[in-house]
């Protein structure tokens, strides 16, 4: 099976990509380690609306606990799709160059 990225021979026949472009993946999905950021803040906001909010306002406890689990498929969810989304740009972006031998 070929690497869908490079188009060079994978042995693994679960990966898509060969270790090369997994190791380059992880390297350049580095620079974006900041995501985590919005995905976690929009979690918390979930939480203190669903799990803090609506019990003042007189809605009860059982709510709390399903608002920490709201908050927490909230996370989940945008992990993955912020994952699609990296794999998709890094996909788009040119191939490194190659690396030749030094000179002897």
């Amino acid at each position: 099976m070929a690497c869908a990225r490079c188009h060079a021979e994978v042995t693994a026949g679960s990966r898509k990509w060969c270790a090369d472009c997994e190791r380059n993946y992880d390297q350049w999905v580095r620079r974006h380690a900041s995501d985590i950021v919005w995905q976690a803040l929009s979690g918390t906001v979930v939480i203190m609306v669903a799990g803090v909010g609506l019990p003042l306002l007189g809605v009860g406890s059982l709510v709390a606990a399903v608002g920490a689990f709201a908050g927490f498929g909230t996370i989940l969810g945008l992990s993955r799709l912020t994952r699609r989304v990296r794999r998709r740009q890094f996909l788009q972006a040119p191939l490194p160059r190659a690396y030749l031998p030094a000179p002897k």
